[in-house]
């Protein structure tokens, strides 16, 4: 049976956002920013869950981009890191973890490490995080600003998405970062019974899913249509 979850309301979460106004001693020049990126871009579109939101205020931003960006850390759209890759805009960022219902202790797989940022978000909602990235040079750069940024206990893997990471596997939840153009079969193999997989799927016309492993099989659920950089590696053939 799956458990039903109590999301807080939207009082709630600006009293909760109140609690966390930006210091004023100047300690974290960029705090401000980010309480104005949760209030006008994350709650105000829905997202509920506290967890997501206390992550969202906790994780600066501004470190996973470019020093020539940074101006543009919180803005409501996606950031280019190089190689083509991008950090999501805060939105999706959030939408994909809610989606995902992290809770402490949850073993998640990332395909698509990137920037590093959605990694410290599920970081911050206490996930046991496994992330695999193809490019070694972007893995590198998203490893050491994690650990700059004091995020240990990351499992960290160069290698193709498409294959998952059997040896670690089944995942509670998997989150994938870039699309493919369908649903790869072996993330599906290697999520646990109740797990859920949010993944962006598509080639012109992307959609964001969300597909569960039930009692009655495979359910997939459209949530919304996006726009993410395309899954490299070597999709298998269906």
């Amino acid at each position: 049976m799956e458990l039903e979850l109590f999301f807080p309301s939207v009082s709630f979460l600006l009293f909760l956002l109140s609690k966390s106004s930006p210091p004023g001693d100047g300690s974290d020049p960029d705090a401000g920013r980010r309480w104005e990126m949760v209030e006008n871009q994350i709650i105000s579109r829905g997202i509920r869950d506290s967890s997501v939101i206390q992550a969202m205020l906790k994780v600066p931003r501004q470190e996973f981009v470019p020093r020539e960006h940074r101006q543009a850390a919180y803005n409501d759209n996606p950031v280019p890191i190089g190689r083509g890759v991008t950090v999501s805009q805060p939105y999706i960022v959030a939408l994909m973890t809610e989606l995902l219902r992290p809770v402490p202790g949850m073993k998640v797989l990332e395909v698509g490490t990137g920037s590093g940022y959605q990694s410290a978000v599920l970081v911050e909602t206490g996930c046991e995080l496994y992330t695999i990235e193809i490019l070694e040079d972007i893995a590198e750069r998203a490893r050491k600003i994690l650990d700059d940024l004091g995020y240990s206990g990351i499992r960290y893997k160069i290698g193709d998405g498409y294959e998952g990471w059997e040896e670690h596997a089944p995942f509670d939840g998997i989150i994938v970062t870039a699309a493919p153009g369908h649903i790869p079969r072996k993330l599906v193999e290697q999520l646990k019974p109740y797990g859920r997989i949010i993944i962006p799927v598509g080639e012109e016309n992307q959609e964001l899913l969300l597909i569960e492993k039930t009692e009655e099989g495979i359910v997939t659920k459209r949530i919304t249509s996006v726009r993410f950089v395309p899954m490299t590696g070597e999709p298998e053939k269906e």
